[in-house]
């Protein structure tokens, strides 16, 4: 997976459709989320498309995420945000401003809010689980 900082590199050189590209790439580099781990248990709520989320930890006790969603770009969303937590350490995650890592991205004013409401939920859910991970 891309680091936040090399796909930031190449979408601030990018404008409008290309945006969209590159997002629906990064949604295609995630690695395959098998159906089974599909569950109304794994699924973001208050997305308008749907979007699962499910965490493993790796055996350094990293937390390494499989994600998919229905929708190309908003699997290229969750996407954008796991490549600022993929694989770091659960204390990392949860103390991560994640909002503040992604706002040079300006999703807000790159897509609809139709697409960016679910990104708060997301960022809740991946720090929820960080923070059961860290015991706090």
């Amino acid at each position: 997976m891309r680091s936040l900082t090399d796909i930031l590199d190449e979408y601030e050189f990018l404008e409008g459709d290309e945006r969209y590209r590159l997002l629906i790439e990064l949604g295609r580099e995630l690695e395959p989320m098998p159906d089974a781990l599909k569950t109304d248990a794994t699924l973001v709520r208050g997305c308008s498309a749907s979007v699962w989320v499910y965490p493993t930890r790796t055996d350094e006790g990293r937390l390494h995420f499989l994600a998919d969603s229905n929708a190309a770009i908003t699997k290229g969303i969750i996407a954008l945000v796991l490549s600022a937590v993929q694989d770091q350490p659960p204390a990392a995650v949860a103390a991560m401003d994640m909002a503040a890592a992604l706002e040079p991205f300006d999703l807000r004013n790159q897509l609809s809010s139709n697409r960016t409401q679910g990104i708060p939920n997301m960022i809740a859910l991946i720090q929820d689980t960080a923070s059961r991970y860290t015991g706090a």
